[in-house]
């Protein structure tokens, strides 16, 4: 009897891997389900040890290429060109073109010569018979688990053509928070850094033109115009080590924020933080229950779709809240009890899942939950940014109102000093 290899989510949301013997793929899959598995790759294990061993036989030099081929891949490849590619295969197949003839057509109209290859890869793993889930294994880091176990979960329903339809209006309405986000943040970026150039040039370019007017005045000079000479000359004969120091200073943060206590750190901070703090937790949670919401209506078990939720939550600190929900759920408790212990969704989002645990529609609640939240993010950006924006203007404008005024003062003493 054959063996088959597998991975697949446990009851806790954790992924698992081994091995079992089935007559067939189908009474594998069966025989996972049983168990109470979530299958997440199924391979003949026959299958799996010669590409084992025929990769193990390959020159280095190809495994090094097809790992720069895969990081290539991840870095010209952005959610814009997956939200994409995902819309133009639910169209074709919900057209009732084959998944062969899709992939092909859509290679044809790429333009993205990365996407291209990917295309060209999926294609040829599908004619070679694997699923489009098995297809995608290979490209996981490019994909995410949400996305593979959205796909296997549309294949094992029959309903693969709507599943990608489901995941490219969730990477959309992604895409549509992200860009309205960032497009907020444009203006007080500027702001931002309008303000220190100015502040910059002031005191490194035209604050020395005064240092000779009052070279001769020592100790005479009032404070505040020391003060801005000495700022000025600072910035005037340092300005290359500045630049230096400030590089070297953001390499540092980065290299210390890539880890992971420093995420953490990071994370627990921008919480703290007044109004922002609240928003960054409105948004997270928007992206957890819109991903749990549309793997529930997908068919994913609610276990499984947790585990997978909770993973595309990008803050560390609220990641770890979530990590706990899956045990309490396995253990028979509520999904609004599970969000309840959490203490981060508000009472109207607890009321929301309460209610779609009631009437058996929890998928849809949690998509309503993530719609409410996203619209108090929108709302709250544009709060903040009533108080970031004139908060800038007065400092930019005291600062360099306190520089000219410096000046002044010594400009006024160098005349009661000549009369």
């Amino acid at each position: 009897m054959p063996e088959f290899r597998y991975r697949a989510a446990d009851a806790n949301g954790k992924m698992t891997q081994g091995t079992l013997a089935a007559s067939g793929r189908d009474e594998a899959l069966r025989q996972l389900r049983a168990q109470g598995l979530m299958p997440l790759a199924l391979d003949e294990a026959n299958g799996a040890a010669h590409a084992a061993s025929a990769e193990a036989d390959a020159p280095r030099t190809s495994a090094t290429a097809a790992a720069w081929r895969r990081r290539q891949e991840r870095r010209a490849l952005r959610l814009p060109d997956i939200a994409a590619l995902t819309s133009e295969l639910a169209i074709m197949l919900r057209a009732g073109l084959a998944l062969d003839r899709a992939l092909t057509i859509a290679i044809n109209m790429a333009v993205n010569v990365h996407l291209k290859a990917l295309l060209e890869d999926l294609l040829q793993s599908v004619k070679g018979g694997k699923s489009l889930s098995q297809a995608l294994e290979s490209h996981r880091a490019l994909f995410g688990d949400f996305y593979l176990s959205m796909v296997r979960a549309g294949e094992m329903g029959g309903q693969l053509a709507a599943t990608l339809a489901q995941l490219a209006e969730h990477q959309e309405r992604v895409l549509e928070l992200r860009s309205n986000i960032r497009s907020a943040l444009v203006y007080p970026a500027i702001l931002c850094v309008v303000a220190v150039l100015s502040v910059v040039l002031l005191l490194g370019f035209v604050v020395p033109q005064f240092e000779s007017l009052f070279s001769d005045m020592g100790e005479a000079l009032p404070l505040p115009t020391r003060i801005i000479v000495a700022l000025g000359h600072f910035i005037a004969d340092g300005f290359p080590f500045l630049v230096l120091g400030a590089v070297l200073l953001v390499w540092a943060a980065r290299r210390a924020l890539a880890s992971e206590a420093g995420r953490r750190w990071r994370d627990a901070r921008l919480l703290a933080l007044p109004l922002f703090g609240t928003i960054t937790r409105k948004y997270e949670i928007t992206r957890f229950a819109r991903a749990m919401g549309t793997l529930l209506n997908s068919g994913v078990t609610i276990v499984p779709a947790l585990g997978i939720a909770t993973q595309t939550v990008g803050n560390a600190v609220l990641r770890g809240a979530l990590a706990a929900m899956p045990t309490a759920v396995k253990q028979g408790g509520r999904l609004a009890a599970a969000l309840e212990e959490t203490r981060l969704f508000t009472p109207l989002a607890l009321n929301m899942v309460r209610l779609g645990e009631e009437t058996g529609r929890l998928g849809d609640m949690l998509l309503e939950v993530a719609r409410v939240h996203e619209r108090e993010v929108q709302t709250g950006i544009k709060r903040l940014l009533t108080l970031i924006e004139p908060v800038l203007l007065l400092v930019l404008g005291v600062v360099i109102a306190l520089i000219i005024i410096s000046i002044l003062m010594g400009i006024l003493s160098v005349n009661d000093l000549a009369m």
